[in-house]
Order: C-alpha cells, then structure tokens, then sequence
C-alpha cells in the first residue's frame, strides 16, 4: 500500500551546510497494515517457522554450548554489515588471546557485541522492561571498548549525522534533528509497551526495527543495536525461549535491497512490502539455524562414535571433545584450565582426536598449540565468509 510521507523534513544546518533531515511519525502506520492474502499468508508462515525453531531450540542436547558459538555467528554478521573485517575465527582466537589476523579493533567491536547482547539478555532475565533505559545501557556495553569508544557510549546523540557519503548535502538519508531524538524515541518506546495498540510481537519487531533504525539515536552503533533488537523484543515476550533468531544474516544477503526498503518506508509508507522481506527473513534464517543445528548433533554423535572406540582413553578424550564444542578453536593451555585435566592427558586425548580426523592442529608449536574443530567451524562459518571492501 502506498501512503502518505511516513513523517516529516525539516532543514537543518550542519557541519556548514543545510541538509533536510526527516522526522518520523509516530508508529503504528495509519492507515493500518493492508493484510492481503500473501502477507498474512507470508506472516502465518514466518509464525509456524519461529515456532519450529524455538521447539529445536528446547529439545538441544547442547543448547547452551550451540547459543555460545551461533551468538558469537551473528556478531560476526551483524558487524560485517557495518564493514568489519572480523570472521568467526578470529573472535575465537581474539577470545583466546591468540593473534586474529586482522584489525584489533575489528575483533574488539565484534567481542562487544556479544557482550552487549548477553548484558540485554540477562537485564530481561532480572524482569527489566525493553526500554529506554535499557536500549543506552546495552549500547553503553556495545561501544566500550575500540575505537567507537569516543562516540558516547550509552548516551543519545547531541549532534546530526547522516547515512552514506561525506557529508550531509549528498547524504542517503538525514535522520532526525538531535533535539527530536528523545521525543521519537520516547514514542517508539510506548509503541514497544503496546501505546497507543496492542500490536503482535512478529509486526512490533518488524515495525520498531524501521523505526529506530529511522531515528539512529546514537552516533555509532545503530544498526547492530536496531538489529539485535528484533531479537531481544522476542524474548522479552517469550516468543523466543533461546535467543537463536537473528536475521543478519539474510539482511547482508539482501543488503540493497534492505535498504531500499527502509527507503520506500519512509518515502511512500509501502510497510507491505517491508513486512512481506521480513517475514520472509525469518522464514529462511528459521530454516538455516535448524539446519546448522541438526548438522551439528550429527556431528557430534558422529564423533562420540569414533571417541567410544577408544577403551580407557575415551573418557578424558570425551571431556575434551565437550570442551571443543564450547569453544572449536582452543590451545592446548585452554583445555587444560577449561577442563582441569593435566597437560600430559590434554595432549594425549588431543592425538587421539587428531587420529580419528576430528581435531586439526593449526599451529607447531611445542607449548600452547592451537587446535581447530575442523568441521564445526566449516558448519558455524557459512555465511560469514569475508568480503573485500
């Protein structure tokens, strides 16, 4: 459906020129969503999809060492979008300590990200609303350390940016004036707590996304924080009971076509058609971490197969496949102090993996060897291959 202008512009002076820079209205869309036939049908499938996910999700042997790595996947993803250069493996050997082969500020903004995600999850856990307060709280933790550490942290803009180019004349898009941030936020914040509707938690995410991304409240930050979002607004209202969809994914994939849309959003009040790239999004990021997940319990239980062969030496080789999984590239010195077993067994249990093809060393050194879990990181890396800027 085609609207009206989805807001307002209003000149601005900055950084020595004029620039029209838009005011959003406030949510829901008026008029109402237009639910043709395809995009309900498009939503009931998207429902059915997270429903299914969140079902696989439960029955996990290993749910929480499976969230640990796929966390850490989307802060790879979710970055990369904004143009980092971090893969899966280099925060793994960033965590470790170890030397990640790219920027260290690349790594560090990726580490935040998990940090500030987990600091969201656990605030909900405590019963804290999704809120205002709790959106620069966890922006705080995502900008604390690198290099956007100077772009106030935790705290709503006092100055205009814009989106694309060099300056605000030949920007993409202008967001609103500093002074009308906290209003708008103050408004997508009752929108989120069901004001001035009640509003279905799969079409609140899928609206509250555009708008704060439309807003971008803060200098730095706003597109992982307005993705990470989406995903926090489904626990908070437990349509998710693990935290295991995240659409970054499929928005690189679809990166211009993404933005267009938010574009049109504004321009044309076409939602339809962002609701309908949305829904589609969860139905296909849906199917993807199912897939990832069932591949890695057969991997598993593929290599417990193999380990049982092993007579007496299976059980410290076991703890140390355990360990693995948490954490697929490790040193030596890390599975020691991860599994309180001596050296000299880590390593024995190490070769026995090495045997049986399962473990790959990647370094030769004598002391503190790093060692890959060959296969689950080739199943945890698809998608965040790296791309030449």
């Amino acid at each position: 459906m085609k609207r009206a202008l989805q807001g307002k512009y209003v000149t601005v002076s900055t950084v020595g020129e004029k620039a029209q820079a838009f005011i959003p209205a406030a949510l829901p869309p008026r008029p109402p969503t237009d639910w043709t036939p395809e995009l309900r049908n498009k939503f009931d499938q998207a429902l059915l999809a997270e429903g299914r996910l969140d079902s696989v999700a439960t029955l996990l042997p290993e749910t929480s060492l499976f969230l640990y790595m796929y966390i850490r996947k989307e802060a790879v993803l979710s970055s990369m979008i904004e143009g980092t250069q971090s893969s899966l493996s280099n925060l793994l050997l960033f965590e470790l300590d170890q030397e990640p082969g790219v920027p260290m500020d690349d790594v560090q903004e990726v580490s935040n990200y998990v940090a500030a995600r987990n600091h969201g999850l656990s605030r909900l856990a405590e019963g804290f609303p999704l809120s205002l307060r709790l959106i620069k709280e966890i922006h705080g933790v995502m900008l604390a350390k690198g290099r956007s550490n100077n772009q106030t942290p935790g705290e709503f803009r006092h100055s205009q940016n814009w989106i694309g180019e060099t300056r605000p004349g030949n920007a993409a898009f202008v967001p609103p004036p500093a002074e009308e941030v906290l209003k708008c936020m103050g408004e997508l914040e009752l929108f989120l707590h069901n004001e001035p509707v009640q509003t279905p938690i799969l079409l609140k995410a899928a609206l509250a996304h555009v708008q704060f991304e439309t807003i971008h409240p803060f200098l730095d930050g706003n597109g992982r924080l307005g993705r990470l979002l989406i995903t926090l607004l489904l626990c908070e209202q437990k349509m998710l009971q693990k935290p295991m969809l995240y659409l970054s994914l499929y928005f690189k994939t679809h990166r211009q076509y993404y933005y267009e849309l938010l574009n049109n959003v504004r321009l044309t009040g076409d939602w339809e058609a962002w609701l309908e790239f949305f829904a589609e999004a969860v139905i296909v990021t849906a199917a993807q971490a199912m897939e990832a997940a069932q591949q890695l319990i057969e991997l598993a239980n593929e290599d417990q197969t193999k380990i049982r062969g092993l007579g007496r030496a299976a059980a410290s080789t076991f703890t140390v496949h355990q360990a693995l999984i948490e954490h697929p590239i490790a040193t030596s010195g890390w599975l020691v102090e991860k599994t309180g077993i001596t050296p000299a067994t880590i390593n024995k249990a190490l070769r026995h993996l090495e045997r049986l093809g399962i473990v790959r060393e990647l370094t030769a050194q004598k002391r503190n060897r790093l060692f890959s879990y060959a296969r689950y990181v080739e199943i945890m890396n698809r998608g965040t291959e790296l791309q030449v800027r």
